[in-house]
């Protein structure tokens, strides 16, 4: 299988907002506080877990922050027995994450079955990743990074932009000659294939169209400083005036109102969910094969039916 790491992202520029903090990206001074696209995203995510019977006893949240804060409290109350972690990066992140997820003081939450920013001991039932994949320079690695922190027959459940994402707005780019104003986004079906060169099994992939709509350019362009960057590496090399964002702002505002929403600006974003298991690994088989006792053991183990 060819490889699949995205040619349009820029290592490094990943790698910079990746360590930005929450706060930071929005444009705020202090207040931590998830996208309002990737709670709702979380959101019809967790609705999603109602058709999937296995109940995990653990699970772990990979970057919260941006993940949703909201979130973790919907699957908290939806697995309240479940141990449940948080792996939040860089290092400096984990206390903004521990401080925002933090449950109140009287929350009886505070004191029980407490949610842990630190590695599991143990692999988790479920691992959680939220509109994360789309920002990753090496979504193959992430991916098997994910494999290596479920346990078996755990599963995954992650969700991520999709191609058709901000298609308004690249074709306003287009139309004045400027380069792209994000990087390409990978398709479902690739993803389901990354799935499966990892080790998982029976991905189950679906998407749908989300269109946002905005009372002017300005505010346009504030939601979207929360949601990314644009990674591209043929992407404006310095930063430009003015005179250019005026064009920009004019362009939006010519281009993309929406006749059915009284002219306001609308923005469309495809939303891909995923999850896959992880099956009992298959033992090679040679013309000469030497495995140990526990081996067969839990081989033979898993292959009784229940």
């Amino acid at each position: 299988m060819p490889n699949q790491a995205p040619p349009t992202i820029d290592a490094q520029a990943a790698r910079r907002w990746e360590a930005m903090p929450l706060a930071a990206a929005q444009g705020q001074a202090d207040r931590q506080a998830s996208p309002w696209l990737h709670e709702e995203v979380a959101r019809r995510m967790e609705d999603r877990l109602q058709w999937i019977l296995k109940q995990p006893r653990s699970w772990l949240h990979w970057q919260a922050l941006r993940g949703g804060i909201e979130a973790h409290s919907l699957l908290r109350r939806r697995y309240p027995a479940a141990s449940s972690f948080v792996q939040q990066d860089p290092p400096h992140a984990s206390e903004l994450a521990r401080a925002a997820l933090r449950p109140p003081l009287w929350s009886p939450q505070r004191w029980k079955n407490a949610t842990r920013f630190e590695a599991p001991a143990q692999p988790v039932d479920l691992l959680w990743a939220n509109m994360a994949l789309h920002m990753s320079p090496d979504p193959q690695a992430l991916i098997q990074r994910w494999h290596s922190l479920v346990q078996t027959d755990g599963f995954l459940m992650f969700s991520c932009l999709g191609p058709d994402t901000l298609r308004e707005l690249r074709d306003l780019y287009a139309r004045q000659g400027w380069p792209a104003p994000a990087h390409e986004f990978t398709d479902m079906h690739d993803w389901g294939d990354m799935l499966v060169q990892a080790g998982f099994a029976e991905p189950v992939m679906d998407m749908e169209r989300i269109t946002l709509s905005f009372s002017s350019p300005a505010t346009l362009l504030a939601e979207l400083r929360g949601l990314g960057r644009n990674l591209h590496p043929r992407r404006f090399a310095g930063l430009r005036g003015r005179a250019w964002r005026a064009a920009l702002h004019q362009g939006i505002a010519d281009g993309l109102p929406d006749p059915d929403q009284s002219g306001r600006l609308r923005l469309t974003f495809e939303i891909i969910y995923g999850h896959a298991f992880k099956p009992a690994p298959r033992m090679a088989v040679h013309a000469q094969t030497v495995i140990a006792l526990e081996q067969m053991r839990a081989s033979l183990r898993a292959q009784k039916p229940a």
